[in-house]
């Protein structure tokens, strides 16, 4: 199972980290990412860490603004956010396989286990 938390209010401009947690004991051997769904939008993969630990998946609405990384001892993978905008607004889901490559990494429809989301309300 996948925890999100984190998410809340913040203004434009600001930072926020969201995080996900494991519960499985094999965390290590999971390609993780991060995805968020606006309202009225369908759902856009944001970044993504194979399981082999390279954390360089980014979609091109999260580079340079936001970080994602893992910390396999605490099964937990973040989101780091920063400079966010109003239309950053949206619910953040993270999601994990043991099954994915580099051409599925960001292929929501690949990955078996999702978090319950977290929202993040951007202000202008």
């Amino acid at each position: 199972q996948l925890q999100a938390s984190g998410g809340g209010f913040v203004q434009a401009g600001g930072s926020l980290r969201i995080s996900c947690s494991a519960s499985a004991r094999t965390f290590s051997g999971y390609s993780v990412a991060w995805f968020r769904q606006a309202p009225g939008k369908e759902r856009e993969f944001l970044a993504a860490c194979k399981w082999s630990g390279t954390c360089t998946y980014y979609a091109d609405s999260a580079k340079g603004r936001f970080t994602i990384s893992r910390n396999n001892a605490k099964s937990t993978v973040y989101l780091q956010m920063n400079n966010l905008k109003p239309e950053d607004t949206a619910v953040y889901y993270c999601a994990a396989d043991s099954r994915l490559i580099s051409s599925t990494i960001r292929d929501e429809y690949r990955y078996a286990y999702w978090g319950q989301g977290t929202l993040v309300t951007v202000s202008s």
